[in-house]
């Protein structure tokens, strides 16, 4: 099940030098860009991805005869991103179903009933990709989505786990590992209500291994959600402060 490598080393360290357990840094800044309505800036390792959202905006055409609200996803990566240039760094198969990975998991966070026939858009740009490019772009995206006030029941947020040789789990999967390891899953979900949104295997997984892997990815999923909340009310602080909110009243 596992791949051509062992991921972990003798003293239990990754290629990268983290424990099994242990995320890439994370770095995020909300509110990156004037233009749209909401926006983010994220890093999670090496992986860096922007985010911007356009909305909630009146529905057009066809898809106005439905009182449901509209969320439109674009997921495109730089074509400096990796170091294989892309000939199609947009609209690619992968791409495409990213797109659809995060529409799907976008629409289990937002209060859809608060924007009936209305339109969400979430454009997402994959600066440079070194692992978990869904995971963090979903990321990014609940950040810009927050951003804009858009109403969501709770954070949704996304990581990846896999499986050393030695059935140890490991969580936020980096490039180097997705390529030298074993089958790797990613997950976004709704930690507070322990809900999934999205579940995705790049193979399968043993069934005696499957629920600890699960378990590794929701458990990064809440320490994720941690630091986002975090970055979250160090934004308010920095708009409160610039606004002088505490002399309002």
């Amino acid at each position: 099940m596992a791949g051509n490598f062992e991921l972990l080393s003798e003293q239990g360290l990754r290629l990268d030098g983290r424990r099994p357990h242990e995320l890439r840094h994370i770095k995020c800044k909300l509110g990156v860009f004037e233009q749209p309505d909401g926006s983010a800036y994220m890093e999670q390792g090496n992986t860096k991805v922007l985010a911007a959202v356009y909305g909630p905006h009146q529905a057009k055409g066809m898809k106005t005869e439905t009182n449901d609200v509209i969320i439109n996803c674009q997921y495109s990566q730089a074509t400096f991103a990796t170091a294989e240039r892309k000939n199609r760094p947009r609209g690619d198969r992968k791409s495409l179903e990213f797109k659809m990975y995060l529409e799907q998991a976008l629409s289990a966070a937002i209060k859809s009933e608060l924007y009936p026939r209305s339109q969400i858009d979430i454009y997402v740009e994959v600066l440079q990709a070194d692992g978990a490019n869904y995971a963090v772009a979903l990321n990014a995206a609940t950040l810009a989505l927050i951003d804009a006030g858009i109403c969501l029941n709770e954070f949704i947020v996304a990581c990846t786990a896999s499986l050393s040789k030695s059935s140890i789990p490991l969580t936020d999967i980096s490039h180097t590992e997705e390529v030298s390891g074993g089958p790797m899953l990613t997950v976004a979900a709704l930690p507070n209500a322990q809900k999934i949104a999205f579940l995705e295997m790049s193979e399968r997984f043993h069934i005696d291994h499957l629920e600890t892997v699960i378990e590794t990815a929701m458990a990064g999923c809440r320490e994720i959600r941690d630091i986002l909340e975090a970055a979250v009310r160090e934004h308010l602080l920095h708009i409160g402060s610039a606004a002088d909110w505490a002399r309002v009243g």
